[in-house]
């Protein structure tokens, strides 16, 4: 029964019998027949055959969502139970957030690569809420509260939204003194968010601050590129600005009045999943990495954390 899922989800991904054949060994008529044998025991038609392509049909569509779900059960089933006490390896699939993926994961995931170098990385990037079961994930990167009941959170690390402008933009329009400043300043503001108001901390109490809002963009990280071109200031998470503020591209505004927000960023799985050892140890990687906060600290993260 694994063989002929193995083989008909191995045709599905690949798009040909003979695709599927090659990479299994077998002729394609060989590979033809497994799928066969499956459509007639279940009594219903999976594949739309033709000389040209191959598709799925609405039944075949649903039976590859499920067939695939069940293989990497058994390849997670087989790899916990077959790698106790071993050096980990397999697939890892990760989904995690685009300001964390681009600014601090993608640096780090080389280091975690040669740490366990019989592990193969699936790194899906979006910001969109995903279903990670559906989407066959292992783990997920979410910024914010996490809504869902059925997964399990655990806290990596802590960011927070700041003030950045580059050095050229305020030698040319002066460095504000006070939230007040900024209405004469160019300030990059989140297109989904009027009115456009920043929190600031005067005279120890919370107050909102109007902002002219020369610019207005859908995400952060076209944000962060406006203010690094000298196109003014911005008010973006301080996770993305940490090699932007090392190199000078960008310097602290209004610190003094900043307001201490904290933003958690957390790792999430389904129920049970960190027993797997490729999750347990992506889980102390990321700990190890990023839970002091090393967009605030100054430290690079190009390397092994080990060696700085």
């Amino acid at each position: 029964m694994n063989a002929d899922l193995r083989t008909f989800v191995l045709v599905v991904e690949r798009g040909s019998f003979s695709l599927a054949a090659a990479e299994l060994g077998l002729t394609p008529s060989a590979v033809s027949k497994l799928v066969s044998r499956l459509e007639d025991r279940l009594e219903v038609r999976l594949l739309h055959r033709t000389t040209r392509r191959l598709s799925l049909t609405p039944e075949g569509d649903i039976f590859h969502l499920r067939a695939r779900d069940i293989l990497a059960a058994i390849e997670d089933a087989e790899a916990e139970v077959s790698q106790a006490g071993r050096m980990p390896r397999g697939r890892l699939r990760i989904n995690c957030v685009t300001g964390f993926a681009f600014h601090e994961l993608a640096n780090a995931l080389p280091v975690f690569s040669a740490r366990y170098p019989d592990m193969h990385i699936e790194l899906a990037v979006t910001d969109r809420v995903v279903d990670l079961l559906a989407e066959n994930a292992d783990i997920g990167i979410r910024s914010g509260a996490i809504l869902d009941p059925s997964l399990v959170a655990r806290k990596i690390a802590d960011f927070e939204r700041r003030l950045y402008a580059a050095p050229a933009y305020l030698a040319k329009r002066g460095m504000p003194g006070t939230p007040g400043d900024l209405a004469a300043h160019d300030c990059i503001v989140h297109a989904s968010k009027p009115p456009y108001r920043w929190p600031f901390l005067v005279n120890g109490g919370l107050v909102d601050v109007d902002v002219a809002a020369r610019l207005a963009v859908d995400n952060a990280e076209t944000a962060l590129r406006i203010a690094v071109a000298g196109g003014g200031i911005t008010r973006v998470a301080d996770l993305l600005v940490g090699e932007s503020v090392r190199s000078g591209c960008l310097v602290p505004v209004l610190d003094d009045f900043h307001v201490v927000d904290p933003i958690p960023l957390f790792a999430v799985y389904p129920q049970g999943r960190h027993r797997m050892p490729k999750v347990r140890v992506f889980l102390d990687f990321m700990l190890e990495r990023f839970s002091h906060g090393p967009w605030r600290s100054g430290v690079a993260v190009g390397g092994d954390p080990g060696r700085q």
